[in-house]
């Protein structure tokens, strides 16, 4: 059985269905659970799709995608310690999304990830079907699916 499971959330309503079954997995197994959201930068040259903002005004942004990160990563932690589950959670910064859930997976030596098959889309988006094909594709570890 798994001993350390990552899930990967971006708080969509997708997301919340592989939290879920990565908590139910972890229970059943008794297992420790590591959540783990992205936060991408935000786009700061035209080729990007950004608009013009002052420095301030990104670092603003960036700050309200970062409480909201966290904002899902409590709820997570909340579910699961209420299913008996030990928890730890992480937020990355990044733009590499899947790169930074493998590389997580590696620091928090964990032996599966739980991801959903997409996320979100456009300027909300942090984790997508294609974040997903490619951590199936580079990762060593098993990787759980869920749509």
């Amino acid at each position: 059985m798994f001993k350390r499971i990552l899930v990967a959330t971006d708080g969509s309503v997708l997301s919340k269905k592989a939290v879920t079954s990565a908590i139910a997995l972890a229970a059943q197994g008794n297992a420790e659970l590591v959540a783990l959201t992205v936060v991408p930068r935000y786009p700061t040259s035209y080729m990007d799709g950004a608009m013009i903002f002052t420095p301030e005004d990104i670092a603003r942004i960036e700050k309200q995608w970062a409480n909201a990160a966290q904002g899902t990563l409590d709820l997570v932690s909340a579910r699961a310690k209420n299913s008996g589950v030990s928890v730890k959670t992480a937020t990355v910064n990044s733009d590499l999304v899947a790169e930074s859930i493998i590389a997580a997976a590696k620091k928090h030596k964990c032996d599966l990830i739980v991801m959903a098959s997409h996320g979100r889309k456009g300027i909300k988006r942090l984790l997508l079907g294609s974040e997903t094909q490619h951590v199936l594709t580079h990762s060593t570890l098993p990787v759980l699916v869920l749509r």
